[in-house]
């Protein structure tokens, strides 16, 4: 979800866009979107170019992204860009923004990994913390995108756990779209009121669908049981809102699309984007944790079935706080990750 003239936007695809930050470290691309793209995601992962050494040929890995940059290997990072990008960035804008992004770092860590419907989008952070790069790779390993940025973080707050312990909204296995504390893998990040915020779809074999991309029953999430993860009260329901249909054609006049908000004692919880007429509570329903209070939908401003979940210091989204959620079991849910919910 993001916030966009008081109305909330939860969008967990990715643009197929090429683009690369030259100059600012500012942010071009935000990996969200409706588009998908039909790629076997089963290609082995590696490019070659004609570069020197023993075999006269340069392996290159999607992980070695960081490493081609901080050692300066811009002519043979240039070399596996994809045809638009190179049209795009010539390998001299490359290594002046490289040499102006490395500047003072020293190590750049792995901060996700995710493969999904035929994109590979990885990112890391530099050991200094305030600057991120992302890299989306196709099947075959070459380099669709890159894009850096600086970051910011708010340690009074990623520190300051929810007084509750949640459990996962759901049941089995589901797949962390948007989750985490820095905007490389949490766009909610940015934004106050949703900061600690996750989007979670279901996946198979690296898919979240399977038959017709425009048919919500085509996605694994899609009509799936949402519990609450905790006891509460029910505070307030959004039934109505039709599921969007085609996918990918959204509606930001009702963002939050059909939505269950619990009080849990000072702390609300709030579940966005369920199916039409699937909610089973109504407010003043005292419920238990794991009672079913709906399904999966795509309704609101969303380009796919999906869950978005938070927690917040009130009952109206757009005038509290996000909250990082303190979650039963330690878990720590990151972009990239499939997490199971256990009974």
């Amino acid at each position: 979800m993001k916030k966009s003239s008081k109305k909330i936007i939860s969008i967990p695809g990715m643009s197929a866009k090429t683009a690369l930050a030259i100059g600012s470290l500012t942010l071009l691309l935000t990996a969200c979107g409706g588009g998908k793209a039909d790629m076997n995601n089963n290609a082995e992962v590696k490019h070659t170019s004609s570069s020197t050494a023993e075999s006269n040929e340069t392996v290159f890995l999607p992980d070695d992204l960081p490493n081609f940059l901080l050692k300066g290997y811009y002519k043979e990072m240039h070399a596996h860009f994809s045809q638009p990008l190179k049209d795009e960035v010539s390998e001299t804008e490359l290594a002046e923004t490289a040499k102006e992004f490395t500047k003072d770092i020293q190590t750049l860590n792995k901060a996700s990994d995710m493969q999904l419907n035929g994109f590979d989008r990885r990112t890391w952070v530099s050991d200094t913390g305030n600057k991120g790069l992302i890299g989306m790779f196709d099947p075959d390993g070459t380099i669709s995108l890159i894009q850096i940025q600086e970051l910011t973080s708010s340690p009074e707050t990623d520190s300051t756990l929810s007084k509750r312990e949640y459990a996962l909204p759901f049941e089995g296995d589901w797949f962390v779209f948007w989750g985490g504390e820095n905007v490389l893998v949490n766009y909610h990040y940015e934004v106050e009121i949703q900061r600690y915020a996750y989007d979670f779809i279901q996946a198979n074999e690296n898919y979240s669908y399977k038959g017709d991309q425009l048919k919500n029953k085509s996605y694994y999430a899609f009509g799936k049981n949402i519990l609450a993860p905790a006891d509460g009260t029910i505070v307030s329901i959004v039934n109505d809102i039709k599921d969007n249909e085609p996918v990918g054609v959204m509606n930001p006049n009702q963002a939050t699309g059909n939505n269950v908000v619990i009080d849990h004692g000072g702390e609300y919880s709030h579940l966005a984007h369920l199916q039409k007429g699937s909610i089973t509570v109504k407010p003043g329903d005292k419920v238990k944790k794991g009672d079913i209070i709906g399904l999966t939908g795509n309704s609101g401003n969303t380009s796919e079935p999906h869950l978005h979940f938070q927690i917040s210091d009130g009952v109206d989204l757009f005038n509290s706080r996000s909250i990082p959620v303190r979650w039963e079991n330690g878990l720590n849910p990151i972009q990239g990750e499939t997490i199971t919910a256990t009974e």
